[in-house]
């Protein structure tokens, strides 16, 4: 293999012009011939054993340079691309220059590498931040959602109301004829949730323990397609009826859902928490509007191919979410009327964004010259190890060292930026004006740390739109790579 010319091209690429002399395509000539000898009948010779020479003398000696060309490639192109120092970042386009011979054959391979970086001002920034409160309300909020996750279920003997969970088993029929996914037994549904499809829970209301009806309901016409706007009719069965029993907020309850003695200390605890939550989120989103500030600074040709990766890698995000939900990811998307090709679109702008980070903080950890100790990474995996409360064996495991540190060394050009910069005091909008760009926020942090799961859905439940990619329409966020510290579940 010899390298004939390597030159750089636009959107960060290098077109490799590589030479496979004779030697080296006879030898990939042979393993096609190995390869295919089975496939190539020769009057005379069973399957397999008629000589290479003889089958190029009936079909031509290019019989077997299309497959041996495919044998040869990979080989000389890795070698070029070693032979060059160059670090790729995504698949080449290869083309044949002129026409293979018995002393081998040229290829030209174009690939995306690495772009080169120039950093703008990353010290000395300045960016909103917002002021850390806590209200006595905000506490209220959270103890009201820690009473209502220990409220009790009861049992009793009336008719059905709204809040209430009524034990059912159900059947649609459709035209007389049961349908998919409409049939569930011993089913707890909470009237009011608006979790079955419009008209379903209302009819539910007012039904005793032991109780059968028929229901009648006509299906949305953004259902998914074979339901759509169709009349069908539920064979319902109530088998119990519960009410909610709420705890009386007080000292018992929070003896009953803490370790503290009394309402007072919860509160105290809940606030310290609250403030800590919120001021975690106020110092994120400070560090995130500071590196794209950085991100945007750069002066670089970003490859195509590294924001496809990473749309790839939304659209896998995303993939996971649903499936975390309960819903099949190809029923999701039958349901929703989407693609994968709508979502990687969609993708593309906040996965240019995120490249652009990711480049920005490559760029200051070579700036600022940073590395991680063998004795930082150990020290992480033990801090790791008691965050999950899992042994260092087993996190080490989950985590290669180098995946450590380059996570710890993302971390430390974040904080060279930070540390630098200014907080202002951020701008007062109107609110129909912070409508309309979604932020990242104290609250919504605070919302996630609650993070209760979505219940399972069946086809007789009513479904809605949600944004084409909700990952893609993240924030970019401020690691080197696609990486995290946290060890897997």
């Amino acid at each position: 293999m010899t390298v004939k010319s390597c030159e750089k091209v636009e959107k960060s690429q290098v077109a490799l012009t590589i030479e496979v002399g004779a030697a080296e395509f006879q030898a990939a000539i042979e393993k096609a011939y190995q390869k295919m000898r089975r496939k190539v009948n020769v009057p005379g010779f069973r399957p397999g054993k008629a000589p290479r020479k003889l089958i190029e003398g009936m079909y031509g000696a290019e019989v077997f340079f299309e497959e041996a060309i495919n044998i040869a490639f990979p080989d000389a192109y890795e070698a070029a691309v070693k032979e060059k120092e160059l670090e790729v970042v995504g698949y080449p386009a290869v083309e044949l220059e002129g026409q293979a011979t018995q002393d081998g054959f040229t290829f030209k391979a174009t690939v995306p590498v690495y772009p080169e970086v120039t950093l703008g001002q990353y010290k000395g920034l300045s960016a909103p931040k917002d002021e850390v409160k806590v209200t006595a309300a905000d506490v209220d909020e959270r103890i009201k959602a820690l009473q209502d996750r220990n409220v009790r279920l009861v049992s009793v003997d009336r008719e059905a109301q709204e809040g209430d969970t009524a034990v059912i088993d159900f059947e649609g029929f459709l035209n007389g004829t049961p349908f998919d996914g409409g049939k569930g037994e011993n089913h707890s549904l909470e009237l009011g949730s608006h979790s079955f499809v419009p008209g379903f829970e209302e009819q539910v209301v007012g039904m005793k323990a032991g109780e059968e009806k028929d229901i009648d309901i006509t299906f949305p016409e953004d259902y998914q397609p074979d339901l759509a706007g169709k009349a069908v009719v539920f064979k319902v069965k109530v088998h119990e009826v519960k009410m909610k029993e709420v705890p009386e907020l007080d000292d018992e309850f929070a003896k009953d859902v803490s370790e503290f003695d009394t309402l007072k200390e919860l509160k105290a605890d809940v606030k310290k928490k609250l403030t800590e939550e919120r001021q975690k989120a106020a110092d994120r989103a400070f560090e995130d509007t500071l590196i794209e500030q950085v991100a945007e600074g750069l002066t670089v040709e970003v490859p195509d191919a590294m924001v496809e990766n990473q749309c790839r890698q939304y659209l896998e995000n995303f993939r996971m979410q649903i499936a975390q939900s309960g819903i099949p990811f190809d029923q999701y998307m039958q349901i929703t009327g989407n693609s994968e090709a709508k979502i990687l679109e969609d993708a593309k702008e906040p996965a240019g964004r995120q490249v652009r980070v990711d480049l920005a903080v490559a760029a200051i950890i070579k700036a600022e010259n940073i590395e991680i100790s063998d004795e930082d990474a150990e020290a992480e995996y033990q801090k790791l190890a008691e965050q999950y409360n899992m042994e260092l064996d087993m996190v080490k495991k989950y985590l290669p060292m180098e995946q450590v540190k380059d996570q710890l060394a993302s971390r430390k050009a974040v904080e060279i930026v930070t540390e630098s910069a200014t907080a202002t005091k951020p701008e007062k909008k109107e609110a129909e004006e912070g409508e309309k760009k979604p932020k990242r926020t104290a609250k919504k942090a605070e919302a996630a740390e609650e993070g209760e799961k979505p219940a399972k859905k069946t086809a007789a439940k009513k479904t809605t739109k949600k944004a084409e990619t909700e990952e893609g329409a993240e924030k970019p966020k401020t690691t080197r790579k696609k990486k995290t510290t946290e060890p897997a579940e």
